[in-house]
């Protein structure tokens, strides 16, 4: 497999902080102190205490960060030889999992590009390049809600998905990889960005990260406005019983929030909108029953390697098991771009 690495930004950039609901970028103490100054007492922290406290969570996340590609690999070995799936079935795509309508729009991509295209999905906004079309069928999507419960219930050891948000699974490590999230990159969804998103997809969606995202009351309700590490993202709904929670998104990640103008998105089970990683977006607070969501966050490293969307420069690459953050080695680089952390 292509070697891939992580942009060192990710041990100092966009760093989440829920109860202040705000991305930090942390250097040092100094730095932090004096680039957040004016913002800290509205954040609720405008004691000495309170910052160091805010200090300290900072820490502990970058030292998480440090420690996930190693902690994931023991994850994955552990789960690989300890659990026992509820329906193995679903590890393996299928095209009887898919939405004869998908596999229609697929094929039309393939075969007639763009005007064509436009007219075998649904276009939410023709302005913003947000594209709806349904993906799973509703019993899979089910199913595998079912797989995820299972996999919750069991004691295995479980990492949240992201800094944003707490409950989830990280469906590569549960063992989706090598035939299902990959096939769904390489055969169905490259072949529709190619299509639909040229100018970010690049030579190919060559990498990618998959997981899902629960909401309920007394858990996390809704998901703060942001963009995505990645170039395109397919989020789809996995279930149908649930009030509220609408998707909203507004422009791209460079438009000012006061600036951007927002547009919501309802869900419907297994289906699907692809757009644009650095789309700013989030999710309204749900008010009843339960919401999950399929994220497959797709990168393209001819993209990426010019400039990390995170950090807004030319990548610094520090070294990382299975994909990292989607950027591989510009072999005309010198030594020099490329680091290690400890």
């Amino acid at each position: 497999m292509q070697s891939f690495y992580t942009c060192s930004c990710y041990y100092t950039h966009n760093i989440y902080i829920k109860r202040c609901n705000y991305h930090f970028t942390f250097i040092d103490e100094n730095q932090f102190c004096k680039d957040y100054k004016e913002i800290l007492p509205a954040l609720g922290n405008d004691d000495g205490f309170k910052i160091d406290l805010l200090i300290q969570e900072i820490h502990e996340e970058i030292s998480r960060r440090k420690q996930a590609a190693k902690n994931s690999l023991k994850r994955k070995e552990i789960i690989k030889k300890c659990y026992k799936p509820l329906n193995s079935s679903l590890y393996r795509l299928e095209e009887i999992h898919l939405a004869s309508s998908f596999l229609t729009l697929v094929q039309t991509a393939k075969n007639f590009g763009f005007q064509k295209t436009l007219q075998t999905l649904d276009v939410i906004s023709e302005e913003k390049q947000l594209y709806g079309f349904q993906v799973f069928k509703e019993n899979f999507c089910l199913a595998l809600l079912d797989e995820i419960a299972h996999y919750e219930e069991s004691n295995l050891p479980k990492e949240r998905p992201n800094t944003m948000n707490k409950y989830g699974v990280l469906l590569d490590e549960l063992g989706f990889h090598d035939e299902f999230s990959c096939i769904l990159r390489v055969k169905y969804l490259d072949t529709l960005a190619a299509v639909l998103f040229p100018e970010w997809r690049g030579k190919g969606l060559d990498s990618h990260k998959i997981f899902t995202v629960g909401y309920k009351i007394g858990h996390d309700v809704d998901l703060s406005y942001h963009f995505d590490n990645c170039e395109v993202t397919l989020n789809v709904c996995l279930s149908k019983n649930f009030k509220g929670g609408e998707l909203y998104f507004g422009d791209m990640k460079d438009v000012p929030i006061d600036k951007s103008s927002c547009m919501l998105v309802p869900h419907k089970v297994g289906y699907g909108i692809l757009h644009r990683g650095q789309q700013l977006h989030g999710a309204l607070p749900i008010s009843a029953g339960e919401r999950h969501n399929l994220i497959f966050w797709m990168r393209s490293s001819s993209i990426r390697n010019k400039k990390c969307p995170m950090c807004n420069s030319k990548p610094l690459l520090v070294a990382c098991n299975d994909y990292g953050d989607g950027f591989t080695q510009d072999f005309e680089l010198s030594n020099k771009h490329i680091c290690n952390i400890t």
